[in-house]
Parts: structure tokens; C-alpha cells; sequence
């Protein structure tokens, strides 16, 4: 992968912070030094741990990292809230970058899409595609376990950074995203984050509040004192009703009222003319 890192420089890498982008970001500066920039794309839905730890991690690796302001919010394709959502993001994500990349010489752009997310639902990817935007991680065959084992061989402070997405993933399809909605939901899970937990999901049902966990979390939310100081942080923050999702918490849980259908790498699958899942790749064995 680094020789190929070298090839594609110098090179503007799509990094919010998280495992896959801050991996990429690490290896891409080990192979190009200072022809290696990250950019973070900020917005409303960006949440502001993510932004805290973006900047932890650039410092940690000495990145040359900026931030971009994107505005996907004014574009009424991302606000209404269709299963493409996804698409009308990276559109945006992947437009402001190759500004950049244009403005200052830069002959490449990269993100962190990885094997694992072959099996998803990813109408991003076709935005990717269409910005000829690389893919070094998916390229060299690398599953979210492989990248989370060489960030901690590489000593990054994201190594096991709980996976994550952008806030609007919290609001069920067919739902308007708004600023207000994303703030509300960004408030709420910085109050569980300070409440101890780790692998936190508020999806955003209007008035409800459906909170997701990690399953070996569940029973501490259970404990009568914690349920009941949830509920009052969750009411403070604009909530009528505060539940807790019994099934826990699952990647791409919204995607379940899209019609899914089992796959050989994962459960959820839209189907219909709009589906845009990565091929699937078979893992080479291992030596």
C-alpha cells in the first residue's frame, strides 16, 4: 500500500478522525511526508467529538490538516432525508476537495472505505467513483480488524475509536435533517459519552429519543438510578419520550426498513435501481 501511496502523491486525504481515515491519513505521511494534506470536512452533521479527536490524532501524527466548511445542509436532496442521502454528502465532501486539490497542485484525493464496507448500503461510493476518488485501503484489501491492529502497531490514538458515522445517520429515512435535529442528537450522545458509555446511537424519531448501546453496556443503562438520570438528560435536551433499543446497538440500523435481504458479507441491502453496494470482494488467504 505504500508504494502505491507514493504513486498516487502528492495527495489530499478525506480524513474526520475516525480508524479507516486516520490510518490512511498515517500511512499516506509516512509515504509522502509533506506532499500528504488532510482535510476535515465540518457541518452541522460532523459531531464535535469527532472534530476533537480529528485534531487530536493530526497533532499526534504532525498531518498537515485543515478544516473545510461544506454545506450539504442547503442542498435539498441531502435535507429530505432519502435512502441516497449518502450520495448528495460525498457529492459535496468530494466537490470542495477537488477544489482544493486543484488550487494547490495536489494530483489525488483518498478516503478510508475498507473491504468491510462492501457489504453495506454505500450510495457515497458512487460519488466517489464519479470524483475518481482512491481508495487505498479497499485496494489493498484491508478489513476494519486489520486496520484497527496496525493503527495499534503504529501506536494511533484511534485505533479503537468505537465506529461512527455522521449525526444525520441517527434520523430515520423520509425524516427532514435539519440543524436543530442534529444538535439535539449531537448534545444527547456527548450526555451518554459523559455518562460512561462508549458505543452510543440517539436516533431521532421527532419527539422520541431511541437510544442504541453496545450490548455489553445494556445492563449498567438498566440500573435504576443511571435509566432514570438518562431519561432526565434526554428530557432536558428537548425529548417528549426516551427509549432504550433493547436489540442494542447495529451498524446501519436504519437501513432495516429498506426491504434488506441477506448477503455473504453482511444483512443489510437496499435493493432497487439506486443500489450502490461496493463489489464483493473474497479475502486472498493468509499466509
Amino acid at each position: 500500500m505504500f508504494e502505491a501511496l507514493r504513486a498516487s502523491g502528492p495527495l489530499i486525504v478525506a480524513f474526520s478522525g475516525g480508524t479507516d481515515s486516520a490510518y490512511l491519513a498515517w500511512a499516506a505521511h509516512r509515504a509522502l511526508g509533506a506532499e500528504c494534506l488532510a482535510i476535515t470536512a465540518d457541518s452541522p452533521s460532523y459531531p464535535r467529538s469527532h472534530r476533537r479527536l480529528a485534531e487530536r490524532v493530526a497533532e499526534q501524527i504532525q498531518l498537515a490538516h485543515r478544516f473545510v466548511a461544506t454545506r450539504e445542509m442547503q442542498d435539498p436532496s441531502y435535507a429530505r432525508n432519502a435512502h441516497d442521502r449518502c450520495y448528495f454528502c460525498k457529492t459535496e465532501l468530494f466537490d470542495v476537495l477537488e477544489q482544493v486539490r486543484r488550487e494547490l497542485g495536489f494530483r489525488a484525493v483518498a478516503y478510508g472505505v475498507n473491504l468491510d464496507d462492501t457489504g453495506d448500503f454505500r450510495p457515497g461510493h458512487r460519488a466517489a467513483e464519479e470524483h475518481s476518488v482512491r481508495s487505498p485501503l479497499l485496494d489493498a484489501r484491508l478489513r476494519k480488524a486489520d486496520i484497527r491492529e496496525l493503527s495499534r502497531r503504529a501506536g494511533l490514538l484511534s485505533a479503537d475509536v468505537p465506529a461512527s458515522a455522521c449525526l444525520s445517520s441517527r434520523i430515520p429515512y423520509g425524516m427532514e435533517v435539519t440543524p436543530a435535529k442534529l444538535e439535539q442528537i449531537d448534545r444527547s450522545e456527548d450526555f451518554l459519552r459523559a455518562l460512561g458509555f462508549e458505543q452510543v446511537r440517539v436516533r431521532h424519531h421527532g419527539p422520541l429519543a431511541r437510544i442504541e448501546l453496545a450490548p455489553n453496556e445494556m445492563d449498567r443503562a438498566l440500573d435504576r438510578r443511571m435509566f432514570r438520570e438518562i431519561s432526565r438528560g434526554l428530557h432536558e435536551l428537548g425529548f417528549r419520550w426516551v427509549s432504550l433499543d433493547l436489540d442494542g446497538y447495529r451498524q446501519g440500523a436504519l437501513n432495516e426498513v429498506l426491504q434488506i435481504e441477506p448477503g455473504p458479507h453482511a444483512s443489510e441491502r437496499a435493493p432497487g435501481p439506486e443500489d450502490h453496494r461496493l463489489p464483493q470482494l473474497q479475502r486472498e488467504p493468509r499466509a
